[in-house]
Formats: C-alpha cells, structure tokens, sequence
C-alpha cells in the first residue's frame, strides 16, 4: 500500500476549491489507498483515518500546534502572539486554557439560551412569507455574530466590521493565503481600541472578566493580562465562535433537505434535534483540517515522518471512516456510535463547543417550528474557500 503524492491514484490538495467543495470522494480514496499521505507541492503530510488521527490528536509532544494550527501559517513561521489558544502548547496552553475555562462555561454559555433563541427568532421571523432566502447571510451569520458581540459588549457595527476582517484574513481564492505578522495585526487591530475604552468603562461582560483576570505562570506566579493578551483572547473567541456555528447552520439546511424522511423524523420528534446536531457536525465538520509540527520523527504506516515536518489532521475524513462508523455517509439522526472529531480530541478540544451546539439547536428548532420543508439550491450556491474552515458562503432556501 503506498503513502506517497507519486500514487496516480489519488491526489489532495486543500488550495483546490473542487476539492474543497466536496473533498469526501478525496478523502475516501486517501483512506483507502495513502493513509499516509504526502503532498510535495505544498510540503505537507495528511493521515485521514480515524485510528490516525484521533491519537495524533491526543498526542500533543509529537505533533505541535505552538506553531499554527492552519497549514500556511505553520509555514510562515511567524511569531504566534500570547493568548491564541489554538496556537499554543503545554505549559503556556494550559495556564491560558485555565482561564479561559473559567470564563467561559458551558453552564454560562446555556444561560444565553434565551438571548439565542430571541436574536434567532426575530431574524427567522424577517424570512417569513419570503419565497427565497440566503440561509446564511441572512440568519445564519446573524446569530453568532449578536451572541458573541453581546458576550464582549461589542457594538454592532464593530462586529461587522472584526468579521470582515477575519474572513478577508483566512480567505482564499484557490492559492496559499501569504500570511504573515500583518495578518494578525489586521484582524487584532479591530478591537484593540474598544478593550482600551472597555478597560476605562467596565461592565458585566466578558471583556470586562477578561481585562480583570490573572494568569497562572507554569512558576506558580500570578499575573494580570496585558491589554495584547486580552485582544488577542477575544479575537480568537469571537472569531472561532462565528465561523464554526455560521458554518453549522449551513450544512443543516443542506442535509436535512437532501435528506426529507431524517427532516420528518424531527419534526414528529423534536427531542431528537441535539443528536441531529451532533450527526450533522459529523458529516461536515466546519473545521475539518488541523495542521501540526511533527517534534519528533513518527513511524506510521511504514514510513518515517521526520521531525520538522508539517502534519495535516483531517479529522473531517476521520469522522466519515467505515473503520470505525457504520454507513459513515448516511445521514442518521438515531445514530449512537460515540463522539465525532469536529470539536477536537485532547487537550485542544474546543471551548466553544457548547454555544457552538446551543446555536445549532436552536436554530434548528426554531427553523422547523416555521417551515418543516424546504429545498436548498446547492448548484446556485456557493462555498466560503478558506484554509482552516469549510462551508456555505452562500446558500439559496425555498421554504416549501
């Protein structure tokens, strides 16, 4: 069995947009013919199944995110700045993760339910009546981006424009993104003014928690954040916090129209939504690429990694591999075969999963108490190209 880029059969690059839009024929075909895959073009590696994966997620010693998380970025090789989680290893990753974890709870974020259910109810009620809509300018962007503005008190039209700024960063267009220290201080450079005025008018937000807390130094030290810390921190939230649950939103239209008997099923039963989500998180996963530097040299299937080399995670295919699920492509809401890899595995397991999962829900359930059928336009839709998330840019609904 080979594992290298040299194989005519198979070939994966994440910088193809047809690849993007579907990669899962890819990703079938690494699985089966190169589970250990080498991309000499781009300079990568990428293991696909789910006995891969899943370990190397695990395994923080051998494959580092210290250096990025996003293929491009780990090859730029610039400077990470303190307080972007994702980017970021034991000890430092802890002590920052510590702090986070305590402002940032599931029991607080399933607090916001009923603001999530009113931002989702006054723009699903905008819709009514509309024989067409763009489920995800028109909704599905709007919920997570009110959720995560209320919970830093940033103003709407500041929010507008850090999302901008943030999809103009991660963006692209069917080539590497050139990413360097610009990139960052372009999309951190949004808030830093409003954490200096919040810092001078405090108030019950996480902002305010944040410009408030202390750090825990792997020497025992306490410390207060500096103000680049705190920016840094809630870019990295309200960022991750759009992408993923806009992203979700999406592939929920699209997979409960393509699959009309799985829709019905929640409709007749609307308790079985939460496991819909999860099912739906399963087979499109908004964040299905991780990139990692390999520390140490690993031996996997027959072949030497060496350290130094960059690592691509696709816990995506990982999520669809018939090795550990059974009819891994069909859509199943009663499916109960454990946790799926789209939040994460380890030690970098997403924080925001639980809002993430509440904006899902909600959406969801509120969506069919309106319209418990609809088509989507997946040919006149089109799809956001970035290097670290995948999903809908556009997507056409008919409510039926």
């Amino acid at each position: 069995m080979t594992s290298l880029s040299e194989s005519s059969a198979v070939r994966y690059d994440p910088y193809d947009a047809d690849i993007d839009d579907d990669p899962h024929p890819t990703w079938t075909r690494l699985r089966d013919e190169a589970p250990l895959y080498r991309n000499d073009e781009h300079g990568f590696w990428a293991v696909s199944r789910w006995d891969d994966v899943r370990p190397a997620l695990l395994d923080w010693d051998t494959y580092r995110s210290g250096r990025g998380t996003v293929l491009e970025v780990v090859k730029a090789g610039v400077e990470i700045p303190p307080g972007i989680l994702l980017f970021e290893d034991p000890p430092i990753h802890d002590a920052h993760r510590a702090l986070l974890s305590r402002v940032f709870t599931p029991r607080r974020m399933l607090d916001l339910e009923p603001l999530v259910r009113g931002y989702t109810v006054k723009a699903l009620d905008a819709l009514v009546g509309r024989e067409e809509f763009d489920v995800i300018a028109e909704f599905g962007v709007e919920i997570p981006l009110r959720t995560i503005g209320f919970l830093f008190g940033i103003p709407e039209a500041d929010q507008e424009v850090y999302r901008k700024a943030t999809d103009d960063a991660i963006a692209t267009d069917g080539t590497p993104v050139a990413f360097d220290q610009s990139s960052f201080d372009a999309v951190l450079s949004v808030l830093g003014d409003y954490v200096e005025w919040r810092s001078q008018n405090p108030t019950d937000d996480l902002m305010t928690e944040l410009l408030n807390a202390e750090v825990d130094e792997p020497d025992g030290s306490r410390r207060a954040l500096t103000r680049d810390e705190v920016v840094t921190y809630a870019s990295m939230v309200a960022g991750a916090g759009n992408e993923t649950a806009t992203r979700l939103i999406g592939f929920t239209m699209q997979l409960l129209a393509q699959h009309p008997e799985q829709r019905r099923l929640l409709v007749d039963d609307p308790s079985l939504i939460p496991a819909a989500i999860e099912e739906i998180l399963r087979l499109e996963s908004p964040s299905p690429v991780q990139a990692r530097w390999v520390q140490h040299d690993v031996e996997l299937h027959g072949t030497t990694v060496e350290a130094g080399s960059i690592m691509m995670l696709l816990n995506g295919a990982a999520n669809r591999d018939p090795r550990h699920w059974s009819s891994p492509d069909r859509l199943d809401v009663h499916r109960d075969e454990g946790a799926h890899l789209s939040f994460g595995y380890g030690l970098h397991f997403c924080l925001g999963a639980a809002l993430a999962r509440l904006e899902g829900r909600v959406a969801l359930e509120e969506i069919l108490r309106r319209w418990p059928a609809w088509e989507v336009d997946v040919d006149g839709g089109r799809m956001a190209h970035t290097g670290s998330v995948r999903g809908w840019g556009y997507l056409p609904v008919r409510p039926e």
